[in-house]
């Protein structure tokens, strides 16, 4: 009964109240619901939102975004992080071309098998596209179902993943997949949401236990601290005339595939050999230092910059040198890109 009344008030506060409006919404194209649902990752909908209009006019469909270079849509991913996701959006949408003929698969179960699609976007892609009956299941919907029902059980353990996903189908309504998947989203976004939720305006409010109980803002809850791990960059804006040193990261570390000045990364020195010898005795500090936190990481980063001569610059060989014209084609991570900007480089 519960469970029914949930539907019920949260399907008609979705048809009659709910004014978010979103370029995706009621979308039925795959490809641009799949775009949707990448870019939003871990990312709130009004910082995807200029990136989503982006990528859809300059990729309208999946056959040109397979046959885009990686470094231009790496430049047009710049600033969004966890670049991650665009190397998966690169590598499914050449799969999808190649192996399935530009069409995307129509069901939950294909969807899953393609790079960089989970339970949650697959479920997404498949109700709004295919109005398949699969309830998508995200922290939104972790949120509003433990509050709802008063559930103190950790969301993040497996037995909590497992208990949730029966709450979450227990409550979806089947015969509209697609409403219900778009309400619930919307209504953790907008009303139930992890600070300041709207209590007052929830047409939940009377059947809401956590309300009754008056722990609203103690649920979910969460089993597992985040370990963090503090890694210290340092960076030098090597120059020679008109031309700077960049390097691409290839290795399997964050921001893998863009491209960064040279790094020494290390929590004792500043820096290596190769640049001691151009510096000497020479004391020098920071001209300019950030802090970016990731998921599991702090970075701590320190830019320098030194002017050195053309014989020595080619004793730096484990990169190229580019001038100043030729950055804009370099796909940076966010950090150096908003160096770059803080001393007017651009």
């Amino acid at each position: 009964m519960r469970n029914k009344v949930f539907r019920e008030l949260l399907l008609s506060w979705h048809e009659r109240d709910n004014d978010r409006t979103l370029p995706w919404k009621e979308e039925k194209d795959p490809y641009k619901i799949w775009l949707s649902e990448i870019i939003l990752q871990q990312t709130r909908a009004e910082q995807g939102l200029p990136y989503y209009l982006r990528f859809i006019r300059h990729y309208p469909n999946v056959q040109l975004l397979a046959t885009a270079a990686d470094q231009e849509v790496f430049k047009l991913w710049e600033g969004l992080g966890y670049y991650s996701r665009c190397r998966n959006l690169l590598h499914t949408a050449r799969t999808i071309v190649n192996e399935f003929q530009g069409i995307f698969p129509g069901n939950y179960k294909d969807l899953l098998k393609l790079k960089g699609i989970g339970p949650y976007t697959a479920a997404a892609i498949s109700s709004f596209a295919f109005n398949e009956a699969q309830p998508v299941i995200d922290g939104n919907v972790y949120r509003v179902l433990a509050r709802y029902h008063s559930d103190e059980t950790p969301y993040d353990s497996s037995e909590g993943k497992k208990h949730f996903g029966k709450l979450a189908k227990e409550a979806f309504d089947a015969d509209r997949p697609a409403a219900y998947n778009q309400a619930i989203m919307d209504f953790g976004a907008t009303i139930c949401t992890p600070k300041n939720p709207k209590c007052d305006s929830c047409p939940l409010e009377s059947n809401c236990m956590a309300k009754a109980k008056d722990t609203v803002l103690l649920l979910p809850i969460k089993s597992k601290r985040l370990a963090v791990k503090t890694r210290h960059f340092h960076y030098w804006l090597l120059r020679e005339d008109n031309r700077l040193f960049i390097r691409q990261r290839t290795e399997k570390d964050i921001w893998q595939s863009l491209h960064e000045l040279y790094l020494v990364e290390s929590e004792n020195y500043f820096y290596d050999e190769q640049i001691k010898k151009q510096l000497g005795n020479e004391a020098i500090r920071p001209i300019y230092t950030t802090k970016q936190r990731l998921t599991h990481q702090l970075i701590i980063s320190n830019f320098y910059q030194l002017t050195i001569t053309k014989q020595a610059a080619s004793t730096f060989t484990k990169g190229h040198w580019i001038t100043k014209e030729e950055i804009k084609n370099y796909a940076f991570p966010k950090t150096i890109v908003s160096f770059l900007r803080e001393i007017n480089y651009f």
